[in-house]
Parts: structure tokens; sequence; C-alpha cells
């Protein structure tokens, strides 16, 4: 049996929770670093007295270095690979750490976080893509779900972390303890991360007949005499980006994906951003409005497992349609009892179940929309466009405050932004019903084993 196909419709292995389980931690340390600045910036402002505009340079920078990353990188483990992307990424998130750990000045600070975000940005798709890959369909959208509490596991346990490494060894702690760990997991990456199956199969690089029965010996599979067929070359379709990605109904599909993505990330931007900062304006209770902000990245964790429960019996397109719909109401209820003390703490994990478990949720439904060939292409196109507006969205937060808007009225305002992601991803959804094999696209994830007889 082809080694996919066994992946898809086969009891996951030892070998394939291991790879799961590795790339959790990737995504937890890559969570923290994601967001390391959040935590280290008020004491960056007060060891370089850096004015309000430098400080929001700070904030943004490796925002906008993940975005570039996220579009200019990930194409390349369409070309040379998933693990070697990752690998290589790995190694230079390291230097980019240590590089801003030990920064001089504040302009080297900069130019060191954003060659930091650059990495930080092309990786993830490419870890998004494996793990899908190494799912079975019977197990992908627990498996995606448990994968997506890395991100809001991460910048929990960051956050308290760097509390304590702030204070041992000021600001630079945090970011030179993430260089740390991140070395160590670019060990264990090395040793047992493995190519994608179906990268080995599409591009047929130089040894791939020998990995793929590498691969295949973990997996329990006998040795093949050659590698299958591309999927192109056996349906006498020619391989295109943009044919898979932006012709057809792929257009539709890419253009909803991407709205109601970049609608998530409006709300999940805000959320995480400012959370802190209304709260405590709005309580007089600085530390209070750090409490919920940590609750936020809580609630992400639960989002996450409770998608990952619920995919195993609904659509995980329908489930993440759902979880923003739910978010719509939470929003709308946190902005009713904004000053309420008893009440905001537990609405504050109610709004990271929404937003943040909301990102595990399309990190498992979009790879298995495209093509194996162009998924990490794909997947990192969309990310990028979301990092665009993680760029804008606190920023047109603060904009429409200075306006005149209240913390509530900016709540109201982002929890429809939900209703509009939610309505989104339900037409996506839509766009697999009624079609036949050949106007669906349909790739090998959602098709394999299923003989495109769900469609």
């Amino acid at each position: 049996m082809e080694l996919r196909e066994t992946i898809r419709t086969t009891a996951m292995t030892s070998f394939q929770w291991k790879v799961v389980a590795l790339c959790i931690l990737l995504t937890v340390v890559d969570g923290y670093e994601i967001l390391i600045t959040a935590f280290t910036l008020p004491a960056l402002i007060e060891h370089w007295d850096l004015s309000t505009g430098q400080a929001g340079l700070v904030a943004s920078i490796g925002t906008l270095g993940m975005g570039i990353g996220a579009v200019a990188l990930s194409p390349l483990a369409d070309r040379i690979g998933r693990r070697r992307l990752i690998l290589g990424s790995l190694l230079l998130i390291v230097v980019g750490m240590v590089l801003s750990g030990l920064a001089p000045t504040f302009e080297a600070f900069l130019a060191a976080r954003f060659f930091a975000g650059l990495f930080l940005g092309g990786i993830v798709p490419s870890i998004n893509v494996l793990v899908s890959e190494y799912a079975s369909d019977q197990r992908r959208g627990t498996v995606m779900g448990i994968y997506g509490i890395g991100l809001p596991l991460g910048a929990a346990l960051g956050g308290f972390a760097s509390i304590e490494l702030i204070d041992s060894f000021t600001w630079r702690g945090p970011y030179l303890a993430a260089a740390t760990v991140t070395a160590v997991l670019l060990l264990a990456a090395w040793r047992i991360l493995p190519e994608s199956v179906g990268y080995l199969t599409e591009k047929q690089p130089r040894g791939a007949l020998d990995t793929y029965n590498a691969i295949g010996a973990r997996l329990g599979v006998a040795p093949a005499s050659g590698l299958p067929a591309p999927t192109a070359e056996a349906s006498g379709r020619r391989v295109s980006v943009a044919a898979d990605i932006f012709s057809g109904v792929m257009l539709r599909r890419t253009a909803l994906l991407w709205v109601s993505y970049a609608l998530l990330i409006a709300s999940f931007y805000f959320a995480n951003s400012l959370t802190a900062k209304l709260v405590a304006q709005s309580t007089g209770k600085p530390d209070f409005g750090i409490t919920a902000q940590s609750l936020v990245a809580v609630g992400g964790v639960i989002g996450a497992l409770a998608f990952a429960w619920l995919s195993s019996k609904v659509h995980p397109r329908m489930v993440t349609g759902a979880i923003m719909f739910v978010g719509t109401v939470v929003f709308f209820a946190f902005a009713a009892f904004f000053a309420n003390s008893s009440l905001v703490l537990l609405l504050a994990v109610l709004v990271g179940f929404s937003v943040n478990g909301g990102v595990a949720a399309y990190y498992a439904i979009s790879p298995p929309i495209y093509p194996t060939a162009v998924r990490a292409t794909a997947v990192g196109l969309m990310m990028g466009v979301g990092r665009a507006v993680a760029f804008l969205a606190p920023n047109i937060a603060a904009f429409l405050e200075e306006r005149g808007l209240t913390a509530p009225d900016l709540y109201r305002l982002y929890g429809g932004i939900l209703v509009l992601s939610g309505i989104a991803v339900l037409a996506l959804h839509r766009s697999y019903r009624g079609l036949n094999a050949h106007d669906a696209m349909e790739t090998e994830t959602e098709v394999g084993a299923r003989a495109l007889v769900q469609r």
C-alpha cells in the first residue's frame, strides 16, 4: 500500500504521534517567541527610554517580519522539502534570538527581531502542513486540534516564565532562554522529524526512494521498489501554483479562506494585544488587566482541545464556523460586563476560547484544501495575509479609541467581525457540495480512502 494511503486509512502509529508531539513542542516555543516582545516591552522601554512611537515599533517589527517570512519563505518548502526548511529556520531563529538578547542598541534590537520574525513566519506553515500530512483521516481533526494548543500554551507559559527571567537576567533573559530551548528542539527535530511523504512523491528529489522507504520502515510498511507516480502525472494535469490556488473553484476557496482567516486574525490580535490595557483602564487595576490577558491565552488552550474533540464528531470546517459564532456572543458579553470584576476573568477565558482556539481551527482546516505540491505555499500565503492584518488590527483599534470609541464599543466591533468570519468559512464548506471530482480539484488528503464518494 502506498505510504500516503497507509497514513490516511490506518491507525496512527507511535512514530506518527511522536511527530505530532515534537511539532506541538515547536509551536509552544514559537507561541512564546511570537509574543515575547509583549512580555519584555515595559523593561525595554525603561532600558532604552523609548518613546511611544519607538515602543510601537518594537511591538510590531517582529509581526512584520513574520508576515514577510510566511509569504517569502514558505514556498521554499514545496521546493526543498518541509524538513529542510524547518531545520534551517530553527537554526536561524536561534541566531535571531541570541542577537536580540545581546543587542547593544535599540536599532540592533529591531534588526534582530525582524530577522527572527522572518523565520518564525516561515516555519509555522511547514510545521502545520507536516502534522496534517502525518495524521490519519479519522484522527486529523483531533490531531490538529491538539497541535493547536501549542501557540496559546506557549503564550500562557511564556508570560509567567518571563516574569522570573526578567527579574533574574533583565530583559535579555527571555530572548536567550528562548534561543536555548529552540536549540534543544533543533537537535530533537534533526533526529526525529521526517520529510513529507507528499513532497517525496510529488517532487521526487535525489534520494527520495531511500527516504520514502526509511519512513515506511518506521510506519511498519514493506519497502517499495519505486516511488508512486506524482498525482499530477497520474491525472495528466500539470502542477501549477497559480492554477491550484487561484483558478476555478480554487480561487473561490482561497478567497473565502483568506477572508475568513483574516477576519479572525483581526479579532485575535485585538484581543491579545489590548485586553490587558483596556481592562486595566476600565477597572483601574493594572494587575487585573495582566491577569485577564493571561487567561485569554489559557482559554485558547481550552478552545483548541474543544475543537479537537468536536472535530471527531462534526466536520472541522463546521466546527470552525461554530467557534466564530460563539466568539461573537462572548465578545458582546465581554463588552456588557467589562467593568464587572466578578465576570471579566471568566469572560476573558471565553474570549481566548473563541479567538485563540479559532486560530487552531484554521490551522487544521487550511492544509487539506490544497494539493500536496502547493500546500506549504498556499498555507504560507494565507498566514502572510493574516500577519498583514495582525500588523494593522491593534493600530486600528487604538485609532478608533482616540476617536471616541469606548472599550466595550471596540469589543462589539470585533465581535461583529467574527460573525463575518463564521459566514465566510461556512461558505467555504458549501463550496465542496454538489461538485464532481474534477471541478472540486479535491486533494489526496480529503479524498484518499473515501474514494470521492462523500462529495
